[in-house]
């Protein structure tokens, strides 16, 4: 799917035209016609047209051949969110469906967040709840995430690797639960590639130089096999399997491993007609070369989660080097390859066949909205996904034999969670395997649980909490506590609350006032103040979080006082000191002279950069870049003053700065550094350096600079040296 082409809108209907009807084709281009309209005047990052990034996101669903009304939402996804279209609008002229899954992937807006990561735990839940009423609101959001990561080289680098994370936490590993591996390769790699880029070319450029002597031994391997199936008669498609660049860096990184010692690269991908075929074709596979143990896989028996079915099997090859062969038929094929797109890929005049199927296999699912509602706090939810959904799984089995999975790292209280709360609640404790084991041991796959339940048990522990690892296990642990012990965690969620506030040192009587209380557990979603102080004492919030809240505004007048008493101490303080301190340091403040100043060691400014003066507590005002991440919180901010330097800054004066350059670990690297350093003429405090696995070296550096010209013509001497990727100055 990886695509560069940039589609017009005529050919992303003209695609459409393969498996939908007339008047469908009129409903998709009405949609793009409606979003044209919308997006007139607006343009992206790169300088293109903005209707352009609908275009491709709807292009991409037609290949994975979504129904109308997704596509629709393909090419409408953004208009609520960046123009003035309403869903009622859309809902008027399209459809209540078309409306609910623009909804689905339009971010919250007009709403004042903490944070950004805030703000974007709160877009995620959003997003999951709707996903969970109706599957193709993903669909629609990885397509709109696959089109922004082609197109991501246009926005700045720290926006770039932050996107490129969320990809890889969020949208790569849900693309994989979902089966659609065209999606998630793409994801992963495009995410590499911004993330850790001396790594991605590095083993683009090893997959290079081996791809001619790789693919001439497929071929004689393919020419082989071809012609013992063909004697017994079974079509087959042959087809080297690629290895995308992000599973290869994985296993380097993980396994720590040599690109050489990674032997599925060679890999063959056999398609048949039948499931009776596929194990006839393994049977053959396993006559013609010696299988390795232990690497047979057999997911046509048990499918993985994602709905994935093939046969693997790893075998010494003809050169004595290990092959890995996948088998299966064409519709485990497209499965493979699209998911769960596949179960809703439109058929025209058919209505969506085996729904029952589809809704067992999205039962994972379902659990989220059970999680959401009992969660407040939106970044909560989105770690307690991640562990859910997100993390490697374990399979294991019943006494009778039926399979349960679960992410990696669970507990027996997990499982016992699983099968049923009663029985979670009565565990006493576990066998597995036969033996007894404690209720912190961490299953593996194929381990046989058999969990202990008593008549006389009191229930859960609150250390069941910290043990257990599924949001499920933790939501009915949390469940048990609410209802059995209402009175008691009231009483002690208060205790704790009043406890945090006495720390904090303010009046109980005042803060817990009958309006200021209210306010906060109407801000928690809590009917009463009962609840609110529950919730507390069953562990569903921290007393903190609730004191933070309920003290907020006489905080802020603390601040304000504490901050004003800074200010006239540093000024009463400064007479003391004579004035020739502020011209050592070559800055002044703007309107104010006689001030104790010196420049900060966080940031280490020198003439020329953008300054700014932080007024300190007994210390004067301390200048730093206006870009260090010191002075970017918001009481930092309070305390700032203009600074300036000075005109006359003597041209002898130095300046502390620390640089960090990376490049490809050689020999005589490090000689070249330090040689280019002397040949502009300046003074070096001090190095050190580190290589790490992947033969990276990371060379920290402090020199001595006058001005930030005088930088500048050291980083690009430094970046001339052959194998060298990034000069960047450091901030401590």
């Amino acid at each position: 799917m990886a695509n560069e082409q940039v589609l017009t809108a005529e050919q992303v209907i003209e695609r459409a035209k393969r498996y939908l009807a007339d008047d469908n084709l009129e409903f998709i281009r009405k949609a793009y016609d409606f979003a044209e309209e919308a997006h007139r005047e607006q343009y992206r990052k790169s300088g293109e047209p903005y209707i352009i990034h609908p275009i491709q996101v709807a292009g991409i669903l037609v290949d994975l051949d979504m129904d109308p009304s997704t596509i629709a939402g393909g090419f409408l996804h953004d208009v609520v969110e960046d123009t003035d279209v309403t869903l009622d609008d859309i809902r008027k002229a399209f459809s209540d469906e078309v409306a609910m899954l623009v909804d689905g992937v339009t971010k919250l807006g007009k709403i004042k967040y903490k944070s950004q990561e805030e703000q974007q735990a709160e877009n995620h839940r959003k997003m999951f709840v709707a996903m969970a009423q109706d599957i193709r609101v993903i669909l629609i959001k990885l397509a709109d995430r696959l089109h922004n990561m082609r197109t991501l080289k246009h926005l700045p680098q720290e926006k770039q690797r932050r996107i490129s994370n969320e990809t890889l936490e969020i949208f790569a590993p849900l693309a994989h639960r979902l089966g659609i591996s065209k999606i998630k390769w793409e994801l992963e790699d495009t995410a590499l590639r911004y993330l850790n880029p001396q790594q991605y070319y590095r083993i683009v450029n090893l997959m290079k130089k081996k791809r001619a002597e790789r693919e001439e031994y497929l071929d004689e391997v393919i020419s082989e096999v071809k012609n013992s199936v063909e004697e017994v008669q079974i079509p087959a498609e042959f087809s080297g399997r690629p290895k995308h660049i992000y599973s290869i860096y994985k296993k380097m990184v993980l396994q720590n491993k040599q690109f050489n010692e990674i032997y599925d690269l060679l890999a063959v991908r056999i398609v048949v007609n039948s499931i009776k075929d596929c194990y006839a074709v393994l049977g053959i596979i396993h006559t013609c070369w010696k299988p390795m143990p232990g690497r047979f896989k057999d997911y046509i028996a048990m499918p993985k989660p994602n709905m994935y079915q093939s046969l693997h099997t790893t075998v010494i090859g003809p050169k004595g080097d290990p092959l890995e062969v996948q088998i299966r038929t064409m519709d485990m094929h497209r499965i493979a390859e699209y998911g769960i797109a596949a179960h809703w890929a439109y058929k025209e005049g058919k209505e969506l066949d085996d729904h029952a199927s589809l809704e067992k296999k999205l039962s994972w699912f379902r659990e989220i909205l059970e999680f959401q509602n009992e969660s407040t706090n939106a970044e909560e939810f989105m770690e307690s996904l991640k562990i859910d959904l997100f993390s490697d799984m374990v399979f294991v089995f019943t006494p009778k034999g039926d399979v349960i999975e679960l992410p990696s790292g669970s507990v027996p209280i997990d499982f016992s969670y699983r099968i049923h709360s009663e029985i979670g609640n009565k565990t006493i404790g576990a066998k597995v395997n036969g033996k007894m084991v404690t209720l912190d041991y961490k299953l593996k796959t194929g381990d046989i649980i058999e969990i202990l339940t008593s008549k006389h048990s009191y229930g859960p522990s609150q250390d069941w909490l910290k043990l257990a690892q599924t949001s499920q296990a933790k939501n009915k642990i949390r469940q048990f506590f609410k209802k059995q012990r209402r009175e008691e965690n009231v009483e002690k969620g208060r205790e704790w609350v009043e406890k945090e506030i006495k720390n904090m040192d303010f009046d109980l009587k005042e803060i817990l006032a009958a309006d200021n209380v209210k306010r906060v557990y109407e801000k928690f979603n809590f009917a009463n103040d009962e609840d609110m102080f529950a919730a507390v004492g069953y562990n569903g919030i921290t007393p903190l979080q609730v004191a933070n809240r309920l003290t907020e505004k006489w905080r802020k007048q603390r601040d304000l006082e504490e901050q004003e008493k800074a200010v006239e101490e540093v000024i009463t303080e400064t007479k003391q000191y004579p004035s020739p301190k502020k011209r050592d340091a070559g800055v002044q403040v703007k309107g104010i002279d006689n001030l104790l100043i010196r420049l900060s060691k966080c940031c280490n400014p020198v003439p020329g950069d953008e300054i700014v003066g932080f007024i300190t507590k007994g210390r004067g005002v301390s200048v730093h870049r206006d870009d260090c991440t010191n002075i970017q919180t918001d009481d930092a901010k309070d305390r700032l003053i203009p600074v300036e330097w000075e005109h006359q800054v003597d041209g002898k004066k130095e300046y502390n700065v620390e640089i960090e350059i990376m490049g490809y670990d050689r020999r005589g690297l490090l000689n070249e550094v330090l040689q280019a350093v002397n040949e502009t003429k300046t003074n070096i405090s001090s190095v050190s350096g580190r290589s790490d696995r992947n033969k990276v070296a990371t060379i920290h550096m402090a020199l001595s600079i006058a001005n930030i010209n005088h930088l500048h013509k050291v980083v690009e001497r430094i970046k001339q040296i052959s194998d060298i990727y990034s000069v960047r100055r450091l901030m401590n």
